[in-house]
């Protein structure tokens, strides 16, 4: 049965971090997308774990590295082209298969928008623009759902339990008045594609965050690359819509709760800056501003609620002897793997013979050549 999840209107206590305790209503924190913040540096190993996974290179086995989904046992893996390739390594980056089901057909995709790996019933889903299609994770077609119910696709999808997923998905209209057929945050059957929760969020109307760009009578769109409505963080999930205002974190519970408000509003704001956010752990609550406008120009800013202030975010990888800046703002993978970074072989067979990696990075850099695949930095909250 379609469950709809509402959010009352005075909240007691508000989630802080991704921990299951509930924390004071004065641990909510606003962030001004105006202002200016002095800078914080910080060293990503200090409060995260980091693993080094090197895909094999083959004949077969040659990719871009752009990581879709990782689970306990396999990682699933696209190029940044459209050619439909989707590579399947083991969590040691050893090739195990290469699956392509590009093409017209009704078991086909022309275009993946998103890749959900459900490691527990052995199936993928490969998001299109108009629907979802299921395979098995050797490439047989299972069964596909249109996106229906008013969406016009999903553009974040994870696994959230056995039977469904979690979603964010474009919506018709320009409503954000909390009613079940105007928001994007649901949780849907991995059998049918339907509703199964649907969790609205209230706000004043609908924001696009692409523009549309005209040169030489030609028309392109472009969207902000950190754009992440759904993040997966140990014991929830934080969503962001970027029309609204606040931040929430949806818990194991099934309540929502919110984190965090942005100031000034961003229905008053011309060009609007956006807030979006990133790898939240105990301590810290990674985020971005991004203003609307060609390029999207960014600042990387961090909460610490050790200090209770908010800084310029700058991250460096502690397995550089020189300072190699990490960027915070990628794409989330799981509750237990922050997100991931293809790190290009060219450059670290560059910074091992300059004598620049330490530890196992150095390690995994020694039996490189300027040929190989990626290596994938895992970026994984500490246990």
């Amino acid at each position: 049965m379609k469950r709809l999840i509402t959010i009352p209107a005075v909240i007691l206590f508000v989630a802080s971090g991704c921990g299951e305790s509930r924390q004071p209503a004065d641990d909510f924190i606003t962030v001004d997308v105006t202002a200016g913040y002095p800078a914080k540096e910080l060293v990503l190993q200090d409060f995260m774990d980091v693993e080094y996974i090197p895909l094999e290179t083959s004949d077969e086995f040659i990719t871009q590295g752009y990581v879709r989904a990782i689970g306990k046992d396999i990682i699933l893996v696209t190029n940044s082209v459209n050619d439909g390739n989707i590579f399947i390594f083991d969590r040691n980056g050893k090739g195990l298969r290469k699956i392509n089901r590009f093409g017209q057909g009704s078991e086909e995709y022309t275009f993946i928008t998103n890749l959900t790996l459900d490691e527990d019933n052995a199936e993928m889903f490969v998001g299109t623009f108009y629907g979802t299609l299921v395979y098995d994770l050797f490439g047989k077609f299972k069964r596909k759902f249109d996106n229906n119910e008013g969406s016009f696709r999903f553009n974040s999808t994870y696994n959230f339990d056995r039977d469904n997923l979690i979603c964010y998905s474009i919506v018709s209209g320009n409503s954000g008045d909390g009613t079940e057929n105007s928001q994007p945050f649901t949780i849907r059957s991995k059998h049918d594609g339907s509703i199964a929760e649907s969790i609205p969020l209230t706000f004043k109307e609908r924001i696009q965050t692409s523009i549309v760009i005209i040169e030489d009578k030609s028309v392109s769109v472009s969207n902000p690359t950190s754009n992440y409505p759904v993040i997966p963080c140990p014991g929830g999930w934080i969503f962001i819509e970027p029309s609204s205002d606040t931040v929430y974190r949806y818990l194991s519970d099934r309540s929502i709760v919110p984190i965090l408000a942005r100031t000034p509003s961003v229905h008053s704001m011309d060009p609007e800056v956006f807030l979006f956010m990133s790898i939240i752990t105990d301590r810290y609550y990674f985020m971005e501003t991004v203003k609307k406008e060609n390029e999207f120009p960014a600042t990387g800013l961090l909460y610490d609620r050790q200090a209770k202030a908010i800084f310029e975010s700058i991250v460096y990888n502690g397995d550089y002897s020189d300072k190699k800046q990490v960027y915070m703002n990628s794409r989330p993978v799981n509750n237990e793997i922050a997100t991931c970074q293809p790190l290009e072989a060219p450059d670290l067979v560059e910074a091992y013979g300059n004598g620049e990696l330490k530890g196992r990075l150095k390690e995994v850099a020694a039996g490189l050549d300027e040929e190989s695949n990626p290596v994938i930095m895992l970026i994984k909250h500490k246990k």
